[in-house]
């Protein structure tokens, strides 16, 4: 008997409130559901070393540098829960979170070096690396390292199979997701 990764499919969907277009495709391969659904599953999501607030950052600052809309609005859900403001989603989408005066040193450093990490090539100078480990022990680095690259991960594959946003954060009005469309007609 097969497993039914349509089942977990739509109680996921069930759950969220919200078609999963990615994880449908996905569902196309069985295989690659469970991979990456493991992958999300096992991911820190909460950590006592590392704030909400901060993983809500980096999430929503990797969604932009690599402009995937429903990255940017799956990950900008509930961002005032976690202590985000609209002024400071707003600076990640400007590019002006280095001059945020809300932002601790301890947040700057993570988001220059998850900054570092998302560009393409990727180079994380040793200092940027320091910077994070000034504010975070080793466990905590590798927590934030590991949520930047699945952020990447996730971003890169949903733009590459086309997937828009589904509306996740119905009030994300300090950005424009038609800026951030990358697939070409």
């Amino acid at each position: 008997m097969r497993f039914p990764w349509n089942w977990v499919l739509r109680r996921v969907e069930k759950r969220l409130g919200k078609a999963l277009t990615a994880n449908r495709i996905l569902s196309w391969s069985p295989r690659l559901l469970l991979g990456t659904g493991l992958m999300e599953a096992l991911v820190v999501h909460d950590d006592p070393e590392v704030p909400r607030r901060l993983l809500k950052l980096v999430r929503v600052l990797v969604s932009l540098s690599v402009s995937c809309p429903f990255c940017i609005d799956l990950n900008s859900q509930s961002s005032a829960k976690e202590g985000v403001t609209e002024e400071e989603l707003r600076s990640l989408a400007q590019g002006s979170w280095e001059r945020q005066i809300t932002f601790s040193e301890a947040e700057k450093a993570v988001l220059r070096y998850a900054a570092s990490l998302t560009a393409t090539p990727v180079r994380v100078s040793q200092a940027a690396v320091e910077a994070v480990l000034l504010h975070f022990s080793a466990r905590a680095f590798v927590v934030l390292a590991t949520t930047v690259s699945q952020v990447n991960l996730w971003a890169r594959l949903i733009q590459g199979l086309g997937v828009n946003e589904a509306g996740f954060a119905e009030t994300a009005r300090w950005v424009d997701l038609d800026r951030f469309r990358t697939r070409t007609p």
